[in-house]
């Protein structure tokens, strides 16, 4: 398998945020920005830096006195409250100025933003929100630190409950195999299961093409992926998803090499829509499982 990416084998730190690929395993880190004494649940000042972050922090009923910037809806609980910068690059002068316990990211940003955050002298948690797995442990360790254990419980039972609904709703019918290719401007990469996309295709019945990779993202080779011949293509878009999707259409019409695909053949290629699969998860999940076993199983 590794033989077909050779030296174009990517992460998507590299091409899609611009980190690199060391991602942390556990779902709630520190690495190794200062440590700080807990304090009482309502003594907390904390920034959330991520869209994701954010839409769990209001489902935990958490007050915030920082919120990312971003074209993105963000929860009402939240109007009014100062915007920090986007969440690959906060304004560190406004995230200082709100004298904050802890500043909330995620660990496929820790590399670039623990070391800043460090220098700052700010404490930052990064929340590992790269599977379904890891991000129901992230929320119930926010839910004892912050004092929200019920309304974490309620949320992780709930995410459960879909999991083993669509289990019971798939059973004994006959694994799809899907390809994934996420796009970037101007590019595209191929997710393994490592990737929160690549989980939730997992969770939904499906079996990835790509098998016993380490990291979340591969550079493409068309031809190594036209022998798999998936049954199901599906295509997500990171940053500027209208532009992506066209980069798609026209790659599909213009190289000869996709007509030759089965999913093209049986109209199973499918644009994914970026609020219910971004490349990190987020408080969708459950509409975003439904949303892939109807793709997987029309």
């Amino acid at each position: 398998m590794k033989s077909w990416m050779g030296a174009s084998l990517v992460s998507l730190a590299v091409l899609v945020t611009g980190c690199s690929g060391n991602v942390a395993t556990g779902a709630l880190s520190t690495g190794e920005t200062p440590a700080a004494e807990p304090a009482p649940a309502e003594n907390y000042r904390v920034v959330s830096t991520t869209v994701a972050a954010t839409q769990f922090t209001d489902a935990l009923e958490l007050d915030l006195v920082g919120i990312p910037t971003s074209s993105k809806v963000l929860p009402k609980r939240y109007d009014g409250v100062t915007k920090v910068g986007n969440p690959m690059t906060p304004n560190m002068e406004i995230v200082k100025s709100l004298d904050p316990t802890e500043v909330l990211s995620v660990t496929t940003l820790e590399y670039d933003l623990a070391p800043v955050f460090k220098n700052a002298g700010i404490t930052a948690k990064f929340l590992d929100f790269t599977s379904l797995d890891t991000m129901s442990q992230a929320i119930l360790d926010m839910g004892t630190r912050y004092g929200r254990e019920n309304q974490a419980r309620a949320i992780v039972d709930g995410y459960k409950a879909k999991v083993e609904q669509i289990k019971k709703q798939v059973e004994g019918k006959p694994q799809p195999t899907v390809l994934i290719l996420l796009g970037v401007p101007g590019s595209y990469l191929v997710a393994t299961e490592n990737s929160y996309i690549g989980d939730l295709v997992r969770l939904a019945g499906g079996k990835n093409i790509v098998q016993g990779e380490s990291v979340e993202y591969l550079a493409s080779n068309t031809e190594y992926l036209q022998k798999s011949n998936p049954d199901v293509i599906l295509r997500a878009a990171h940053g500027m998803p209208e532009e992506v999707v066209k980069m798609f259409e026209k790659e599909f019409k213009k190289n000869d090499i996709w007509k030759h695909f089965s999913a093209v053949q049986n109209n199973r290629v499918y644009d994914l829509p970026e609020e219910l699969f971004p490349t990190t998860g987020n408080f969708a999940v459950s509409e975003a499982l439904e949303a892939t076993v109807k793709m997987l199983y029309p």
